[in-house]
């Protein structure tokens, strides 16, 4: 991995288009400092996502059956 660019604040506010474009192009990352000391992480982003389709997968896991519950244990409960 190549090391982390930095770039002074005051720099960073005149060439700030063509700096988004640098990270966008190369996908590194640059250290933004003020006075010789980082102050912001300017990275890149992952690719948009098209579909949400997937996005849960392996966040949730289903216990017994689903479809054919037996309830009859809690109406007993509530009597």
């Amino acid at each position: 991995m190549a090391p982390t660019k930095s770039i002074q604040a005051s720099e960073f506010k005149a060439r700030c288009l063509r700096v988004l474009d640098e990270v966008q192009a190369t996908g590194s990352e640059i250290v933004i400092t003020k006075r010789g000391k980082p102050v912001a992480r300017l990275a890149p982003i992952g690719p948009a996502r098209t579909s949400l389709r997937g996005a849960w997968k392996g966040m949730a896991r289903i216990h017994g059956d689903i479809v054919h519950v037996d309830w009859s244990s809690e109406f007993e409960d509530v009597r």
